[in-house]
């Protein structure tokens, strides 16, 4: 079985694993992508510690879960988003204000919406997480 979409493998299976109120679950394949979104959900406090194993291959990440995702999901087709247009999204895809994270690629790396907002810079939509 082919996986066309590896971050949106990765948010299912941690959403699965929270429905099921599992105390951990093991992302493979490992990306640094992957890790990124993990670090900024980790950051926010979404998710506990995240651990790489090197399976030889391309790894895989053990992550804590706390119960705390209602719904995380990757965002298709990945749209682009100016500054301006932050709003829109948000009111999109966050069911309320000032809950959950939009996550960004921008050119300065992957980051949340509000980090973006701050910079003045836009880029394109990854994920959601509330």
């Amino acid at each position: 079985m082919t996986m066309n979409d590896p971050l949106a493998n990765a948010l299912t299976t941690i959403r699965n694993h929270e429905e099921r109120r599992k105390k951990e679950c093991i992302i493979c394949p490992a990306s640094k992508l992957i890790g990124k979104v993990l670090r900024i959900m980790q950051s926010k406090g979404y998710i506990g510690e995240i651990e790489f194993i090197d399976d030889g291959r391309t790894g895989k990440f053990r992550v804590q879960l706390f119960g705390r995702i209602n719904d995380c999901r990757a965002i298709k087709p990945r749209h682009a988003v100016k500054v301006r247009e932050m709003e829109k999204w948000e009111k999109r895809y966050l069911p309320a204000k000032d809950v959950g994270i939009l996550i960004l690629t921008t050119p300065e790396g992957v980051m949340t919406h509000e980090e973006a907002k701050k910079r003045h810079i836009g880029g394109r939509l990854l994920a959601y997480v509330y």
